[in-house]
């Protein structure tokens, strides 16, 4: 085997174009004229978070007669998904409405974005996301940003002081290169660089520079008698890449210990070192602008659990939003442009409500509701993103394993209705988009709107990642291959006397009925796919739709049925008509409607030029189904599983029903047997309770 090249490699695969495109340098010139040909580039914070959030696209649906956007962003698809949110698109439509009035200058951009929720509701991964969303958005031509540094080509002993011994001196900050266009002069630059835009932004200046750059600009202004051509001659124009590891427009705060921190972490501190150089701790050039809001200028800075900061820590919070302004030790107001979002849980917001103190952070923050997710198909793919077919591995998740983990912790977030015909099953159902007979979508609006504070209590998606992950690993369960609903539910029943989370035996008690109801859903679901396993013979429902057919299209046209044994003329079968009609609960007074139905069912899809057969109509279909399964289910003599007496045949014929089980629903070797033995202890009960 040849030795492995590895700077052949590196050559081939480096994108050395994409380098020196983020490494761009030019003159104060050549930035304006990019900024004539591309004036987006000076865009501020917001309209940059808004457009770097709509560039990604969205798609609207409509959910109980209500318009929704699903924003692509949030699927994460820039890596596989491994941050997607699900199930959260309201709350997202209201955050990004704010970024979009923020973006116009209608007021949100004063304010702090406030992700209120419980914990594990995704309130951290929605930061996380618009921060690596902006790295990135940053990288593309799009989103590209600039900065400037002071440059010296051809220092002096007088030069080399101004810029402390270095060549070169960035902006501290990565301010807006057109804020060194004097503020005289900007009214009629501004109206020059504006004139016939097209394009949606025009290009805005505002604030004043940073204190450093502030004295090197005044400074270089006296050395040039006020000609602005020179000083800009020792500016250099870069490319900004933002980045949070680099600690480069992109921030995050989080409270410690009070001995620990205090608010120079937030807006900078003095330079030791440098003041040795400076000679002073009053000049800007020895002061450190590395708080976590000047290096998150131009970008967003993330406030971890805000409400637990200190009251100190809030005077530059409320600035920072409301002004735009930061106050470093010894140094004037400095203006700053970025979003600030913060994000806290339901017991510390309910104290901010309470505290008088905290009345100025209520007056300046937008709360924006990060609940749990209420819709089970959107909680599914929460857990189906960590335990899957490719991230678990030597193991096999039984079906509904997963699921019935989902409509658990849904279960526990959802108010109890307060009508008395719904059930709390029937609730997330009709929330996930099932409809019954007797509710229309307006009843789902109305649902909603009586139970204002659903999705922040309950189990969080944690919890159930878990157990989950307890169930794959546990001794417990020995070296099964499998692991099934029963399992995790069980690590999810015993993590209950334990959960820090729950402050009440009533709460617990709660959780654990909701547990049995989960059980009985699961008892259903695998009732009715062994049911279709076993009745899983194409023809045989194809005949006996066949013969159902014929026997109510006489019935309704009040003719006969011919024989075909006897060729003899006979009266429609009304037993086998309902044997099948009670599959599906039609009672006796309701079964003229239900065969009219049928038939004008099969006249409609006539006139379409479709053909009818069993498939087309779901209820006939789980009626079909049931009533062959009633007629083969003795012949299989499924309940031998329990008595673990089988003749030869009746092995063969499971054997079969196993197949179909692996083949059409997912069932492993394992999983398949356990599930046909659970079914079949069902079966067993029911014939000793049809004894008794």
């Amino acid at each position: 085997m040849g030795q492995f090249d590895v700077n052949s490699f590196i050559r081939d695969h480096q994108n050395v174009d994409e380098y020196k495109e983020y490494n761009w340098e030019g003159s104060f010139q050549d930035y304006v004229d990019i900024v004539t040909k591309k004036p987006q580039v000076t865009r501020n914070a917001f309209q940059r978070m808004y457009d770097m959030i709509t560039s990604k696209g969205f798609e609207e649906y409509v959910e109980f007669k209500k318009n929704i956007l699903r924003y692509n962003f949030f699927k994460d698809e820039a890596h596989a998904g491994a941050d997607a949110i699900y199930g959260l698109e309201v709350s997202l439509m209201k955050l990004i409405d704010m970024f979009k009035a923020a973006a116009k200058s209608y007021g949100p951009e004063k304010r702090v974005m406030l992700l209120h929720g419980p914990v594990g509701s995704a309130k951290s991964t929605i930061a996380r996301l618009l921060k690596e969303g902006l790295e990135e958005y940053s990288k593309t031509e799009d989103g590209a940003l600039y900065t400037f540094k002071w440059v010296d080509p051809n220092p002096s002993a007088g030069q080399e002081k101004l810029l402390g011994g270095e060549q070169f001196l960035k902006c501290p900050i990565n301010e807006e290169p057109l804020k060194l266009v004097p503020e005289e002069l900007r009214v009629k630059f501004l109206a020059e660089i504006n004139k016939s835009k097209k394009s949606d932004y025009r290009v805005t200046v505002k604030g004043d520079l940073c204190p450093s750059c502030r004295y090197i600009y005044n400074q270089l202004m006296k050395r040039y008698n006020g000609d602005w051509t020179k000083v800009v001659e020792h500016v250099v124009v870069n490319r900004l890449i933002l980045s949070e590891k680099d600690r480069i427009g992109i921030g995050t705060f989080q409270p410690k210990d009070e001995k620990n921190q205090d608010s120079t972490e937030l807006t900078g501190d003095v330079n030791y070192r440098k003041i040795a150089i400076f000679g002073s701790d009053s000049d800007p050039r020895a002061f450190n602008f590395d708080g976590e809001f000047n290096i998150a200028n131009r970008g967003m800075i993330e406030f971890i659990e805000v409400l637990k900061l200190d009251v100190a820590f809030l005077y530059d919070l409320l600035g920072a939003s409301q002004e735009h302004k930061i106050k470093p030790k010894k140094f004037s107001q400095t203006d700053v442009d970025l979003v600030i979002i913060g994000h806290t849980n339901e017991p510390e917001y309910r104290k901010l409500q309470s505290n008088e103190y905290m009345e100025a952070l209520r007056d300046r923050t937008l709360k924006i509701d990060i609940p749990y997710v209420t819709r089970l198909s959107e909680e599914i793919k929460i857990y189906k993103k960590d335990f899957n077919e490719s991230s678990v591995r030597g193991k096999h998740i039984a079906p509904h394993t997963v699921e019935m983990a989902a409509m658990w912790a849904v279960l526990t977030r959802l108010e109890q209705p307060k009508k008395a015909n719904i059930s709390l099953v029937q609730k997330l159902k009709l929330y996930d988009g099932k409809m019954f007979t007797g509710f229309t979508e307006e009843d789902v609006k109305e649902l909603r709107k009586e139970s204002k504070h659903e999705g922040m209590e309950g189990i969080s998606p944690r919890y159930i990642q878990d157990k989950i992950s307890n169930a794959l690993v546990s001794a417990a369960y020995g070296d099964m291959g499998c692991v099934n609903p029963f399992m995790v539910m069980n690590e999810l029943e015993g993590g209950l006397k334990h959960h820090s989370l729950i402050d009440s035996d009533d709460k617990k008690k709660h959780y654990m009925e909701l547990l049995a109801i989960v059980k009985q859903e699961y008892e259903d679901i695998v009732k009715n796919e062994v049911q279709r396993a076993i009745s899983a013979d194409d023809d045989a429902i194809a005949r006996l739709c066949s013969n159902y057919i014929d026997n109510v299209k006489a019935y309704t046209r009040k003719e006969k049925v011919r024989n075909k044994y006897t060729g003899e003329n006979e009266e429609p079968d009304e037993r086998l008509m309902r044997s099948i009609e009670e599959k599906i609960d039609i009672p006796e007074s309701r079964k003229d409607d239900f065969r009219k139905e049928i038939m004008n069912y099969i006249a409609a899809l006539s006139l379409e030029g479709k053909q009818f057969d069993y498939t087309t109509n779901e209820r006939l279909y789980k009626a079909l189904e049931l009533k062959l399964f009633e007629d083969q289910k003795d012949t299989i003599k499924l309940t031998s599983l329990v008595t673990r007496v089988i003749d030869k045949e009746t092995q063969e014929k499971i054997d079969i029903v196993k197949s179909r089980l692996i083949k059409n629903y997912g069932y492993c070797e394992i999983c398949s047997t356990d599930v046909l033995n659970f079914v079949a202890s069902i079966f067993a009960r029911g014939d000793v309770r049809r004894e008794n």
